[in-house]
């Protein structure tokens, strides 16, 4: 059973976010996000979970960090193999960030707006034409700025996809909730 925080009196109690993920470039967006909004009483945990993400998982996790009934969970995932979708939903209580098909055009959505279906070696390609260093797994100078200064314009390109189709992601839930504790 995981251990309680201490609650002390009069003091507001921030959330610890986990957020488990499918990869290194997801990991590694977070751990950006982490420096970015520097929220000292929140913490995000990110956790690579790979395709094998469970309910079970997660709280083995969890097990030994202290919690606390505010904390959220987030699951960061592409959607480009299919039956990963129905493996989230059995997850309960948990917010869902997921890309369709992958991370690439969450990136791609701080540069322009898209619509169209595409896959993910479409968007990889796109990110590597808008910055000639893209790689998986890794956010360069040139990308930070990207991520970091069109923050609000990838959100409303995001919130006017469709979640259920190709091209969608929901990664901006995530955003809203940084900027919502950082105020």
């Amino acid at each position: 059973m995981a251990r309680s925080r201490r609650k002390s009196k009069g003091k507001k109690i921030n959330p610890t976010l986990f957020v488990f993920c499918e990869g290194d470039t997801e990991e590694t967006y977070i751990n950006m996000l982490k420096s970015l909004f520097r929220l000292s009483s929140i913490q995000i945990h990110p956790k690579i979970g790979g395709n094998n993400i469970t309910e079970k998982y997660i709280q083995n996790y969890k097990k030994d960090k202290p919690t606390h009934d505010k904390d959220i969970d987030y699951l960061m995932y592409d959607l480009d193999v299919p039956e990963i979708v129905d493996r989230l939903n059995k997850i309960a209580n948990c917010t869902l960030l997921l890309s369709n098909p992958c991370i690439e055009l969450w990136f791609l959505l701080h540069y322009k707006n898209h619509k169209a279906n595409n896959d993910g070696a479409y968007f990889c390609k796109e990110l590597k034409n808008r910055n000639k260093t893209y790689k998986k797994g890794v956010i360069d100078k040139k990308l930070k700025e990207k991520l970091t200064t069109k923050i609000d314009d990838a959100i409303k390109r995001a919130k006017s996809l469709d979640e259920s189709k190709n091209p969608s992601s929901t990664i901006y839930k995530l955003l809203e909730k940084l900027d919502e504790l950082k105020k």
